[in-house]
């Protein structure tokens, strides 16, 4: 059974920094594009971050663009989004999302989900 265990969420103010880190459990790991959604109060979950298979392309939304930056480690099974300049809009629970598409991934793309972690941002 795959999973998607995170960690890194908690609570900054804004102008801070986290980083975000997903492990994936199985060795075919390097075999998925990887992404990171969020899903804030009273919105929908939304595209935030996709990486390809080798790491070399990269996707973001126009929202974290130049913010945010996700890279991934083949040889750890992780995948990682550094959050720079946080801002209270970035506030929502982040979620990895595995997929076999490339690109700036869908919601209907995603075959495996992580379970969330909060990330809050104060004002």
């Amino acid at each position: 059974q795959v999973q998607l265990v995170e960690s890194g969420g908690g609570l900054v103010q804004a102008g801070g920094s986290l980083r975000l880190s997903c492990a994936k459990s199985v060795p075919t790991f390097s075999s998925y594009a990887m992404g990171w959604f969020r899903l804030a109060p009273g919105k929908e979950r939304e595209f935030v971050a996709a990486i390809s298979t080798s790491g070399a392309n990269t996707y973001y939304s126009d929202s974290v663009k130049g913010r945010f930056t996700i890279s991934r480690d083949n040889g750890k099974h992780t995948v990682y989004l550094q959050m720079n300049s946080l801002e209270p809009e970035d506030t929502a629970v982040y979620y990895c999302a595995a997929a076999l598409s490339s690109g700036r991934l869908r919601l209907g793309e995603i075959l495996h989900w992580g379970q969330g972690t909060q990330v809050t941002v104060s004002s």
